[in-house]
């Protein structure tokens, strides 16, 4: 009897094993089961298999399957004519005596406890409406993965159970496997890829779902792309539960670090010799609260601060994703909302645990960041953006040292600044805001008017911009030889511009002025920068 398989999708062996009429059975041979199967053939005698076309499944009746010579010679003719698969049933011969010539030949031995004839019915049926088989395989995967629930490990799992021969990958936006198999992210493993995004709540980048198959069945890509998205949804709402305890954490953390710098002043830092905690240190609830959550407590202090580009604060939807990014390789200890950025502070390296009553906090002469600390935790928090930005532009700013706790607010705050003007992919030192970097947090427009009024009799003056230049140079260098090396004129120059600037009532050496006239001038040359090339004026 011949079934041959109508319909344009034939169905792979995989299929007929995982959700068709051969579910339970017992397999011999190689475990990839890609192979098509486009025909049924029942064999009652060995020389009816001497006519077999390739992708048939061979069913051999109990007159076919007598003896273990028999069942070696029905594999070795079906090797030999390319068919998908032998079946017989389980209580014919010895069929566990030829598996290992199955598996050498790469011919699977299926084994059915049911009768062989029925068994043929079933396959030439399946064969003949492969798509109810997919069906049936579809309706499977949504019932596994509305068990699994909300949960990557467990959704993945039952992807891998209702998708035979099949690798699947949960990777987060940076490529990371978050859950599954590495192997659905190697192209080697087979040609079939299919890729399904899951965004988080915001419909933002969340992770992706990837599978990999060697089956070359035309509509199998089909089929997992729509196996994949069924876990869309179970996999939204896994994020949409982190990000929501993730903020639930966050809020807390953000108030008890508002607590704790406003009561910064009145916590007790007493240590004994050894560095144990003081008598009333022992019994703070706060701080015992700030160590279970991993914040250092003892100082000197070096700040970071971080702020994603278009970010207005921390309730922005990237929170998870930044503390997760900064939890694998951040510098400092755990990220904390603040100020509407993200902050975490440490302590610098070879700085002592144990310090003597008494004792001023400092970081030993001879370590990495004894000269600048500040310039170590900088160099630390560029290589971090450098080497693991998250998929999101940050901008990131350093400060301090800060002594103890009762400096750790200002260092916050200093830090916090800083990250405010910081370019994105940057990281801004704190202790070195020049003014462009400080007129860059306020807004050109509310202080161009007050510049060109302190500036009026100046700019009334001056027809090419050389004063203007001029002054914005000195103020920038400090003095007339540098002024006049960086704007490329003789220094006799610069000092004639300078008595003529002064007649104009802008004295750069002014105490009550300097300040003023030197934002002045950045305000006003960011619209039109100075001409720093020769001039002749």
């Amino acid at each position: 009897m011949n079934g041959p398989a109508t319909g344009p999708l034939p169905l792979t062996l995989a299929e007929l094993l995982q959700h068709g009429p051969l579910g339970g059975v017992t397999v011999y041979g190689p475990a990839e089961r890609t192979t098509e199967v486009r025909a049924v053939r029942i064999a009652d005698r060995l020389d009816a298999l001497d006519g077999l076309q390739p992708h048939t499944a061979v069913v051999l009746t109990a007159g076919a399957a007598t003896a273990s010579w028999t069942l070696e010679m029905a594999l070795r003719k079906a090797w030999e004519h390319a068919a998908a698969c032998v079946v017989v049933a389980r209580d014919t011969g010895r069929p566990e005596s030829v598996a290992e010539l199955a598996d050498r030949l790469g011919v699977p031995l299926l084994v059915v406890a049911g009768d062989a004839l029925d068994t043929a019915v079933r396959i030439a049926s399946a064969l003949a409406r492969p798509e109810a088989g997919r069906t049936e395989l579809v309706a499977t995967a949504a019932r596994r993965i509305t068990a699994a629930g909300a949960h990557p490990v467990r959704v993945v799992s039952a992807l891998h159970a209702v998708l035979p021969s099949t690798s699947v990958a949960l990777t987060a936006p940076l490529g990371e496997l978050v859950a599954g198999r590495a192997a659905a992210l190697d192209e080697r493993a087979g040609p079939v890829c299919v890729r399904v995004e899951v965004a988080d709540p915001d419909g933002g980048p969340l992770a992706a779902l990837t599978a990999r198959s060697r089956s070359r069945v035309a509509g199998w890509d089909a089929t997992v792309r729509e196996v994949l998205g069924l876990a869309v949804a179970p996999l939204t709402a896994w994020a949409a539960r982190e990000r929501l305890a993730a903020e639930r954490t966050g809020r807390r953390a953000a108030g008890l670090l508002a607590e704790l710098v406003a009561r910064a002043g009145s916590i007790p830092q007493e240590r004994a010799a050894d560095g144990a905690p003081g008598p009333s240190e022992r019994y703070d609830p706060l701080l015992a609260e700030a160590v279970a959550l991993g914040w250092p407590v003892h100082g000197p202090f070096l700040v970071y601060a971080v702020r994603p580009a278009g970010a207005d604060g921390p309730g922005h939807g990237h929170g998870a994703l930044l503390t997760a990014w900064w939890a694998r390789g951040g510098p400092g200890g755990p990220l904390v909302p603040y100020e509407g950025c993200w902050v975490a502070w440490e302590r610098p390296e070879g700085t002592p645990d144990a310090v003597p009553e008494g004792t001023p906090d400092a970081v030993p002469e001879g370590t990495p960041d004894a000269a600048d600390p500040v310039a170590g935790a900088e160099k630390r928090l560029r290589a971090t953006l450098a080497k693991s930005a998250p998929p999101l532009s940050v901008a990131g700013a350093v400060a301090g040292p800060a002594a103890g706790l009762a400096e750790l607010g200002p260092a916050l705050a200093d830090a916090v600044a800083a990250v405010r003007v910081a370019r994105s992919g940057d990281v801004a030192r704190a202790d070195r805001m020049g003014p462009d970097r400080f007129l860059a947090a306020v807004p050109r427009e509310a202080l161009h008017g007050p510049a060109e009024m302190l500036l009026a009799p100046l700019l009334r003056a001056d027809r090419d911009g050389s004063l203007l230049r001029t002054l914005a140079t000195l103020l920038d260098v400090g003095t007339p030889s540098a002024a006049a090396a960086r704007l490329g004129v003789h220094r006799n120059t610069v000092t004639a511009r300078l008595e003529r600037i002064r007649s104009l009532g802008c004295d750069p050496d002014d105490p009550a002025l300097r300040l003023a006239l030197h934002l002045a001038c950045r305000v006003l040359l960011g619209r039109t920068p100075p001409d720093t090339a020769a001039d002749q004026l």
